[in-house]
């Protein structure tokens, strides 16, 4: 008798168990819980890929939208991918595995603008809005555009089970440069313009048996046109922070009847991967993801830039172009798994997340911190989050160079001095990136003595042994770079981020060693 009490007993608590978790799930205010992935640059390795999905599906995630860019092996057009692309079968086992976390696998193919990966070689230069900048289609050439995008969609669709198709649509700077576009923007208006040429990428994504998602910033400059796309397109309301009406009547979007998915960012401009602004992130979650609840949002979607987006070409001559160079790296992934997990406790309900309380308790779990020690962790976090430009320190308040550099070296030496006592892997990537972000300052504080009018070239022999030793210290912070994320780049990738990121140094060095 007893034994049977205990097996019902046990039976109870199973199912009172898993109807608590249901309810935990269901206080979630969002349907689609996000995240996107950014493999522009920084490619992650599949074993790294694999890794970071089971932490998204640990964390409550259950979608993930990649933006795959060079990295997928398109068949019909080989130009596209790049060195770093996956082969189909990864890609194929990668969504397989995410499906079985219970993971959508949304398929992000920029269409209009951000297209500089696909317009720089010759066979679609007909499709260029501008000869010189490759970054966006021409929405007049249909019948080419349409061409394209079609085979590009087929066969992202044909590995992807996802009911969605993501097809970019931000940023579209250009729209109405070239001669023919600026003629019926002038005629017709740029809404029609951009409107016109969305509908038709919509169009074939609905045949495909997909629903198509787009970037909601452009719309929103031209509300009244919204009406005209296809029923069931959804929309993306990216906000990093700023007011709702940044591109729009934001009001006008929310009574067009589509479905709108919200999107904060743990990685934006003018983050790279000198300056992280922890604090703007954090609030951005705090404050854009209840938001979002509020407005009845289906969706919320963390974004995560690898870079801006924007990049610097290399011309050989005046019309042909040998290169091109993403602007503003930033720091990987793989050093941002509190904002990652802050967000993931932020989607669990509608209200605001308590940022103090988040880092308090993330500190004790994770780093065995008490409530003093996680204080000043947070602070060395957020001590001076400005960006150089110019030789000008970006700041409310008048600040020199120097006394950022001396702000920074206190947040360096209180990381220094705090001792996790678990995850301290994941620490390192703090102590690391403050440690760049110091000797990036140190170079900056160097560039205003040497630009001072007062500089001699007997001033040079001094600088030289500065730089000298910035340069060997640069080379030990790559090793340790290198030495933490291993496993989540290519090794090639890992140089090429090495040199980005200790190019000026070296640069100077050998401006000023001709004066030896």
């Amino acid at each position: 008798m007893k034994k049977t009490s205990v097996v019902i007993f046990a039976w109870l608590l199973t199912i009172y168990c898993a109807a608590g978790q249901d309810i935990i799930k269901q206080q979630s205010p969002f349907v689609v819980k996000g995240f996107h992935l950014d493999l522009r640059v920084q490619v992650m390795t599949m074993d790294a890929l694999k890794s970071f999905a089971l932490k998204l599906s640990k964390d409550g995630i259950n979608t993930l939208i990649m933006e795959w860019e060079g990295t997928y092996p398109f068949e019909k057009h080989p130009l596209i991918p790049n060195r770093y692309a996956y082969s189909k079968a990864e890609i194929t086992t990668f969504i397989k595995y995410c499906t079985s976390l219970g993971i959508d696998v949304i398929p992000l193919q920029q269409s209009f603008g951000h297209v500089e990966y696909i317009l720089r070689n010759d066979r679609y230069k007909d499709l260029r809005e501008d000869q010189k900048d490759f970054s966006q289609v021409c929405p007049l050439q249909t019948k080419q555009d349409s061409l394209l995008f079609t085979d590009l969609y087929t066969e992202l669709a044909a590995t992807h089970p996802s009911k969605y198709i993501h097809i970019g649509g931000d940023e579209t700077y250009l729209l109405g440069h070239d001669e023919r576009c600026r003629l019926k923007a002038a005629k017709e208006g740029k809404s029609k313009l951009y409107i016109d040429y969305i509908k038709m990428l919509c169009s074939i994504v609905i045949k495909l048996g997909k629903t198509p998602i787009f970037w909601a910033d452009i719309a929103l400059k031209y509300p009244d046109a919204i009406k005209s796309l296809p029923k069931g397109t959804v929309f993306i309301d990216w906000n990093y922070g700023w007011d709702m009406d940044r591109f729009g009547d934001h009001q006008k979007l929310l009574e067009s009847g589509y479905e709108i998915w919200g999107a904060p960012a743990l990685r934006s401009s003018p983050d790279n991967y000198f300056l992280t602004q922890w604090e703007k992130h954090f609030k951005n979650i705090r404050d854009f993801v209840p938001a979002a609840a509020k407005l009845g949002y289906k969706g919320i979607v963390m974004t995560s830039w690898s870079t801006s987006g924007q990049y610097s070409p290399v011309f050989e001559s005046e019309q042909e172009m040998t290169e091109e160079y993403a602007i503003r790296h930033v720091y990987p992934i793989s050093g941002f798994n509190i904002l990652i997990a802050a967000y993931a406790e932020s989607i669990k309900s509608a209200k605001p997340l308590d940022i103090e309380s988040f880092i308090t308790n993330y500190c004790k779990e994770y780093y065995g911190f008490d409530a003093t020690e996680s204080k000043k962790f947070w602070n060395a976090l957020k001590i001076a989050p400005y960006e150089i430009v110019h030789g000008k320190v970006r700041t409310p308040v008048p600040m020199t160079i120097k006394q950022l550099l001396d702000s920074t070296q206190i947040a360096a030496g209180i990381l220094n001095n705090l001792h996790p006592q678990n995850n301290k892997e994941e620490f390192e990537h703090y102590r690391l990136m403050t440690a760049i972000r110091v000797h990036y300052l140190q170079f900056h504080y160097i560039l205003e003595t040497v630009n001072s009018p007062a500089f001699t070239v007997d001033q040079v022999a001094g600088v030289l042994q500065e730089l000298k030793g910035m340069m060997e210290h640069g080379e030990r912070l790559s090793a340790q770079f290198d030495e933490l994320n291993k496993n989540y780049l290519n090794t090639s990738e890992l140089k090429q981020e090495d040199d980005l990121r200790n190019i000026r140094v070296r640069l100077l060095y050998d401006r000023l060693s001709r004066n030896k």
